[in-house]
């Protein structure tokens, strides 16, 4: 069974892009690294599943969240640990193990792996930016639900109400949108 190593502990604050596909998450991860100075957390799921796809042509499967999840947690570690050393307050996280619950939940139909449930009710975050689709849906080897994003869209915001997360919704331009993140962080953060 795969192990999901835990949630590094620190005084690290941990902001996290979370919403459907293809909403500019990675774009604003970046633009709020750039702006604050701070590590972001790329999306591991992303690279692995990028990898499965060009070796074998095979899309994400059941057995393929546990170790995206692990992946996902070294990642975050690596970057809060980054931040401790040169004293920044927070880090950027392009995506997090709760938006992995989502996925699961939705593809395939209810289930999600319990240590991955574990694992999440252990973490804690201290704001999420929730991306909206008010963005043009582009396309790629991974992406496969174009005409599903407000479903997709209300499955997240409905995680993190029943997670009592704190969040802020995010819509409208790129500069829009950095600049909404950029208030609430300052908001919530510092």
């Amino acid at each position: 069974m795969e192990k999901i190593a835990p949630q590094r502990s620190s005084l690290v604050k941990r902001v996290v892009l979370f919403g459907p596909e293809s909403t500019g998450k990675t774009t604003l991860a970046k633009q709020l690294s750039d702006q604050f100075g701070v590590p972001w957390v790329p999306e591991f799921s992303r690279e692995y599943l990028q990898q499965k796809w060009d070796r074998e042509r095979l899309v994400c499967q059941r057995e393929d969240l546990l170790p995206i999840a692990a992946g996902q947690l070294i990642l975050e570690n690596q970057a809060v640990a980054m931040a401790e050393q040169d004293e920044k307050p927070f880090v950027v996280c392009d995506t997090n193990l709760l938006q992995t619950i989502v996925y699961s939940s939705v593809y395939y139909e209810g289930w999600v792996d319990s240590v991955l449930m574990e694992a999440v009710a252990e973490q804690q975050y201290d704001l999420y930016l929730l991306t909206g689709i008010d963005v043009p849906w582009v396309a790629d080897d991974l992406r496969d639900k174009p005409h599903e994003r407000e479903a997709m869209y209300q499955a997240f915001h409905v995680a993190l109400v029943e997670n009592q997360c704190r969040y802020i919704e995010l819509e409208g331009s790129e500069s829009s949108r950095l600049e909404v993140a950029s208030a609430a962080i300052y908001n919530y953060i510092y």
